[in-house]
């Protein structure tokens, strides 16, 4: 299969309020993933175990695996003098949910690509996610630069989405207090 073809995705995603089924809300505890991520696509994730999705919400509203877009929290130790205010912030993100068919997975992942630069690894760290819209479906791709093309424009595209009023707001939701 063909990239998505990236000069015909919209700039922005979902209508200029959030509708239902989202707002939807993920949390748990950020563990290895298959390290694919920040070697070969440019795109670092934060690996949520699959059993977040087992929340009746979840179940319900993510019927279609593929990105989203949203924002995301770890969860660092309050007393962790270490980690800057910045890493400790609500920042968007997008996130993969399903089985990377370019990869050939046979196990579901939930992967989530926090847009913001952290000063180390956060594994074992607690994460809050809610996400706000649905990107576009998964898709093996015949090449993986046209994978890593379409990541960056899953970037572009979830950061212009969550920038509108309706969905920014969302970054002081309550979750994330």
């Amino acid at each position: 299969m063909a990239a998505y073809d990236s000069a015909r995705r919209p700039a922005v995603c979902g209508a200029e309020t959030v509708e239902a089924p989202f707002p939807v809300y993920l949390q748990g505890v950020v563990e290895h993933g298959f390290g694919r991520g920040s070697k070969q696509l440019n795109c670092p994730t934060a690996n949520l175990p699959v059993t977040s999705l087992d929340a009746e919400a979840a179940q319900n509203s993510l019927t279609q695996t593929g990105v989203y877009f949203g924002f995301a929290q770890v969860r660092f130790a309050q007393d962790d003098a270490a980690v800057p205010d910045a890493d400790r912030a609500v920042h968007p993100m997008v996130m993969s949910v399903g089985w990377n068919p370019h990869f050939a997975n046979t196990q579901k992942t939930v992967e989530v690509h926090i847009l913001h630069a952290y000063h180390a690894d956060f594994y074992g760290q607690a994460m809050r996610v809610v996400i706000l819209g649905y990107i576009r479906p998964e898709l093996k791709y015949d090449s993986l630069d046209a994978l890593i093309s379409d990541i960056e424009t899953d970037k572009r595209v979830g950061r212009a989405s969550v920038e509108r009023p309706a969905y920014a707001a969302y970054a002081h939701d309550t979750f994330f207090a």
